[in-house]
């Protein structure tokens, strides 16, 4: 039996994952023991009554910054409840682009610490002692880490195995081959006057392996060049 992927979470915000992962894909994978989704608050090792974790940026400045007392004792508390201690990943805007790749090595480890912060972000010495990877959703900013935290796993989770019911439906998405997916249709065969291309009626597999594979290639072009231009140099 495989072994079941942990995933810890440290948030100030632990109640809005529990929707987010009780059904789906990620909900499934938890029930089946595929994964393990542990949330921890990172105010429970706050060191005052008032629960503190941010202060004013030395220098000066708008907002406020994650604190490293608070941050540091989390991560070391939660890392020390199980083997192996984990790869430390923060959710920053400052990261590395999440993309399929990014994604497929992550669901290859062990077990993961996700860092969601809040506020003005981390104090820099928390980037610097304990995030092995950074991660972003994008060039845009929210406002913290916890949906970049739920999109990394529901992306890191679907490619666990056993957890989607079709394995080749991983290898036939977006990005899983570098290029973007081919159109799909379902029943009824016409509606409102659109129907479904010929060729994925006939039967013919060659004939729709092709057809599926040229849609890829042309969507793929015209969407999204970036995309496209990687993946011919990558071919040559």
């Amino acid at each position: 039996m495989p072994m079941t992927m942990r995933i810890d979470i440290l948030t100030l915000f632990p109640e809005m994952f529990e929707t987010a992962f009780g059904s789906g894909v990620v909900g499934r994978a938890i029930s089946a023991g595929i994964a393990e989704v542990k949330l921890t608050n990172i105010r429970d090792f706050a060191d005052d009554s008032y629960r503190k974790v941010d202060d004013a940026p030395y220098g000066g400045g708008p907002g406020m910054v994650m604190m490293c007392g608070p941050v540091f004792q989390a991560v070391e508390a939660v890392q020390a409840e199980a083997e192996p201690p984990g790869i430390v990943v923060l959710l920053t805007p400052q990261g590395r682009r999440l993309d399929q790749e990014t994604a497929t090595e992550l669901a290859r480890q062990e077990r993961l610490i996700l860092l969601a912060g809040r506020y003005e972000g981390f104090d820099e010495r928390i980037r610097e002692a304990l995030a092995d990877v950074e991660i972003s959703l994008g060039d845009f900013v929210l406002s913290g880490g916890e949906i970049p935290a739920m999109a990394l796993v529901d992306s890191i989770v679907r490619l666990l195995p056993g957890a989607l019911g079709e394995p080749e439906s991983i290898t036939e998405e977006s990005f899983s081959a570098g290029l973007l997916e081919y159109p799909q249709y379902t029943r009824p065969r016409e509606f409102r006057g659109m129907g479904v291309p010929e060729v994925l009626l006939n039967g013919n597999h060659a004939k729709i392996y092709e057809w599926r594979a040229k849609q890829s290639a042309e969507r793929t072009k015209q969407r999204r060049p970036d995309l496209w231009e990687k993946y011919s140099t990558d071919k040559k």
